[in-house]
């Protein structure tokens, strides 16, 4: 009696086909599994590949225009004229600031980065490491533009810093720093050293999580072995651990480098008034008015960045990222 009360109220095993166009589209979908991710993907990828390829694509061949000297209007004929004119002196400064600013940031972030993220990989249990990736993430989650005004008050003659360095009697050290010709300046708000240490704060945590990522992927027994085989702390550094995060830290480096490398807020409001590539390109394209020598400069970090990316995959960062 049971079982057929069961039998009698349970789901038929085949559901009734449903009628119309909706069990038709239905029908064809499921038979054809690779129809419905086509349907899937083709939103994204058209969006990559109009609005995103696109306008690269339309940038580059705007970049072999040029500017006519005499009515300010662009010539469309194509010329390698704007190529010429980035090849300038001033460009070349412009542009070797930017490169040697990038990688000084990356080489300051991964030396700040390794060691907490060493600490949060082989210490942090727990409440612990869920404390960690807070303080680690918190600072993305408010305001860029608050941050650069707050570090550019930290860095003013009259703020935080140089109020601290009074009271420890260190005065004449940062008096002494900021006399030097390249990286100095009124204060550390207009100086070299200030953009360095704003790029540096802002972008710490694209490179500690990478970075600590890699770390947990390396086996505790690897440094127990090392140690039983009489290896120092700084020999198991050089050949064991450094070894196998390389790939954490230059996955983070594709981010602290290319965020560096294209940025134009941090060098406009802290910093001398020499330009970056972010700043040559805004200015050109506003104030100039020289959209194919903007064009040509924003040439110049997707090339290098191409190079860059291309020599992290040959040594495995994709894999931590």
């Amino acid at each position: 009696m049971t079982t057929a009360a069961l039998n009698s109220t349970s789901a038929p095993a085949v559901l009734p086909r449903t009628g119309g166009m909706r069990g038709a589209l239905s029908d064809i979908l499921w038979r054809r599994p690779q129809l419905l991710l086509l349907l899937m993907l083709l939103p994204p990828v058209l969006w990559l590949g109009i609005v995103y390829i696109g306008s690269l694509f339309a940038l580059l061949l705007q970049s072999f225009f040029s500017i006519d000297e005499f009515s300010g209007l662009i010539n469309r004929e194509f010329t390698l004229k704007t190529y010429g004119d980035l090849l300038q002196a001033a460009n070349l400064d412009i542009i070797l600031r930017t490169v040697t600013m990038a990688a000084l940031v990356t080489l300051a972030s991964a030396i700040i980065a390794f060691p907490i993220a060493y600490y949060a990989a082989r210490y942090a249990r727990g409440r612990w490491k869920a404390l960690f990736y807070l303080g680690v993430m918190l600072p993305l989650w408010s305001s860029y533009l608050v941050k650069i005004y707050a570090w550019k008050l930290i860095l003013a003659k009259e703020g935080i810093l140089t109020w601290l360095l009074g009271k420890l009697n260190l005065l004449w050290l940062l008096d002494g720093w900021l006399s030097l010709p390249i990286v100095g300046g009124n204060s550390l708000s207009v100086s070299f050293t200030g953009t360095f240490i704003v790029f540096v704060y802002v972008w710490l945590p694209f490179m500690i999580l990478p970075v600590q990522a890699a770390l947990e992927r390396v086996p505790g027994n690897l440094v127990e072995a090392s140690s039983d085989l009489g290896a120092s702390p700084g020999q198991t550094f050089r050949n064991v651990l450094f070894p196998l995060a390389l790939p954490g830290i230059v996955a983070g480096s594709i981010f602290t480098f290319s965020l560096t490398l294209g940025d134009y807020i941090i060098p406009q409001i802290i910093g001398t008034s020499r330009l970056f590539i972010g700043q040559a390109v805004y200015s050109q394209q506003g104030t100039a008015g020289n959209i194919p020598l903007a064009a040509a400069f924003t040439v110049v970090p997707i090339v290098i960045m191409g190079f860059y990316l291309w020599g992290a995959k040959r040594m495995g960062a994709f894999d931590a990222l």
